[in-house]
């Protein structure tokens, strides 16, 4: 029996894998325990959690494996500062301190990280993967996939920002790389940055943001910023950004070509902003169709998996799936940094060890639900404490009448089993609606989420039931691709009505989940892998005749989703939610006492 523990941190979205002979036992985020969103820090509530569920000790573990090299990140962080000198002083001079001081040295931060939650000296096995190979295999190995290419498309790693490999049974073999400074992922992030949102947390706002805009930069951004090649390789301009030697990702010669300033975060989005966001997506999609078309010319394999940052974008990952050539797709649902602990321990296991892999005919990762789960028992001592006026029901009777809720209007905190892996909610810790109500969008944007009117919501539809309202043949249980509503689902917009003013046109049947295109972010939800949740949109569904539910993460804005009972509670009567579910339990907030009601729970959110 052989445990292997993987890490990330120290860069964003920690977290922390456990796997027992090969097989993916839990995997968490730091930032669910530590409620600071994308918390970067050493993963030790994550690492000490894994343990706790396996009721093991860190001595228990035979190796620990951390998901980059740090000696090669630092060679290209200086190599750059030295290519790009005397540019780039007062960056160099804020990151080396840092460097030399802790990261630099992070085999022994870790080993000392690791000693602290062992409460004595850490003896185990330490091994470094490469950043690239963690997210290869974090695609490659959990995938149904016997054989397929592999494409990791991020920020950056060590050098890597774009990769390709071939997966085959246990190997995994690198093709080619595109390296830093020219990257996707940064292209995407710089276009993140001028249009007002944070860097590694608002691309997929921008992704959002695209279908109110009109591409009409995308020229200019191919003329001037980024050079495409046929088969997809990239080269960008460097002289329109600053993040090799500044302090923020674009510069003066940026806004000049744009004829503006970046949007301050406090500030209206300007059309400028709605026709970038459309204009840099188109290219994305571009360089990923003509990267894919031809990795499968030379390749000529069906099959092909994604990972890294960039793969979150589900709209590129539809034009992929509908356009490509490749017969199959399938994307890690923790695509970004997070995954790199499970992708550097499965590395580990099939690479360094050579064991045998057996391909699940779904996947591997168990619907994502690889996190920790609260008993009855637990739940109910907390709502006890607080004197919470509540009931228990059984799964029948419980899923019948929260449907009946959401019919009338109300939305509902739904808090169930393990916490999911990765950024979305798949129905463990979710917020959810009637999506045929004109007004939900809005108002669990601006009341529940606090956050910008203009950001969709996804439908969790029942998988048996997609092809009713949804132009979409296959199945998307980590809400990683879009798919069209059918036309006859769809109501007309008037041709005079353009960007923002969308949001205020009732687009189809179900407008709550539609977007501006006529787009929506898909959950398909099986009785197999998720089978509480599927009962209640079945629930949902003989009551209305519509198959889904609105499905949003369990959080405010500048939160990560809810981690324990606790948090679900607080979270709850801090928002203009109606009703709260967690696992059996029902709570109405009408029912509670004014002490309760009278409470001040809601925070100071920062803009995300």
């Amino acid at each position: 029996m052989t445990y292997i523990l993987g890490i990330s941190a120290y860069y964003h979205d920690s977290a922390a894998a456990l796997l027992k002979d090969g097989k993916i036992l839990y995997a968490l985020q730091e930032e669910r325990f530590s409620r600071i969103k994308h918390d970067a820090r050493f993963p030790v509530k994550a690492i000490k959690m894994c343990l706790s569920l396996e009721g093991i000790q860190l001595s228990d573990v035979d190796c620990v494996v951390f998901y980059d090299k740090p000696l090669l990140k630092f060679e290209r962080l200086v190599e750059s500062y030295l290519a790009y000198a005397p540019k780039g002083w007062q960056s160099f001079k804020t990151s080396m301190p840092i460097w030399l001081k802790e990261k630099l040295y992070l085999k022994r931060e870790i080993k000392q990280q690791l000693s602290n939650i062992a409460e004595e000296k850490f003896k185990g096995k330490l091994f470094f993967s490469e950043h690239h190979l963690s997210h290869a295999a974090s695609a490659f190995y959990p995938s149904p996939f016997d054989k397929a290419l592999i494409l990791c498309l991020d920020g950056v790693g060590e050098w890597a920002t774009s990769s390709a490999w071939l997966g085959e049974k246990e190997k995994i073999t690198p093709l080619w790389q595109i390296n830093f400074p020219h990257s996707i992922g940064l292209l995407y992030s710089a276009f993140t940055y001028f249009t007002g949102f944070k860097v590694n947390s608002g691309e997929y706002k921008l992704m959002g943001l695209a279908p109110y805009g009109e591409a009409k930069y995308s020229n200019l951004i191919r003329e001037k910023i980024v050079e495409i090649k046929d088969d997809g390789s990239y080269k960008l301009n460097m002289e329109y950004f600053d993040y090799v030697t500044g302090l923020k990702m674009t510069n003066d010669s940026f806004a000049k070509l744009f004829k503006d300033e970046p949007r301050k975060p406090n500030q209206s989005i300007r059309q400028l902003d709605l026709d970038i966001a459309a204009s840099i997506q188109e290219v994305t999609e571009e360089i990923i169709l003509k990267l894919a078309n031809t990795l499968y010319k030379n390749q000529q394999i069906n099959s092909i998996c994604l990972s890294g940052g960039v793969a979150l974008n589900c709209v590129a990952n539809s034009k992929l799936l509908q356009s490509g050539p490749f017969s199959n797709v399938w994307i890690q649902p923790a695509s970004g940094d997070a995954g790199g602990s499970l992708g550097a321990a499965l590395a580990l296991w099939y690479l360094h060890f050579n064991n045998e892999r057996r391909v699940c005919h779904n996947d591997n990762m168990r619907g994502a639900f690889l996190g920790n789960k609260y008993s009855l028992e637990e739940i109910t001592h907390y709502l006890d404490s607080l004197n919470v006026v509540y009931t228990i029901k059984s799964d029948d009777e419980l899923c019948v009448e929260v449907a009946n809720e959401i019919n009338n209007q109300n939305v509902v905190g739904w808090y169930q089993g393990p916490m999911e892996f990765g950024p979305r909610a798949l129905g463990g810790r979710s917020i959810i609606g009637d999506p045929r109500s004109p007004d939900m969008q809005m108002k669990m944007n601006m009341k529940i989420k606090f956050r910008e009117s203009f950001r969709p919501f996804a439908p969790a539809v029942l998988e048996e039931y997609t092809e009713e309202y949804f132009d979409f043949s296959q199945v998307s249980p980590y809400m990683l691709f879009t798919a069209p509503v059918k036309e006859n689902h769809r109501k007309k917009i008037p041709d005079s009505v353009k960007g923002l003013e969308l949001l205020s046109i009732e687009k189809s049947d179900v407008p709550a989940i539609t977007h501006a295109d006529y787009s929506a972010r898909l959950q398909t939800v099986s009785e197999e892998t998720n089978p509480k949740f599927h009962k209640l949109i079945s629930s949902f569904y003989k009551l209305t005749g519509v198959p889904m539910v609105i499905n949003t993460s369990f959080n405010v804005r500048g939160e990560p989703p809810v981690c324990s009972p606790k948090d679900a509670f607080e979270c709850f009567m801090a928002t203009d939610m109606d009703i709260l579910v967690l696992e059996q339990v029902l709570i109405y907030k009408s029912q509670q006492p004014e002490e309760l009601l009278a409470r001040k729970w809601k925070k100071d959110y920062e803009p995300d």
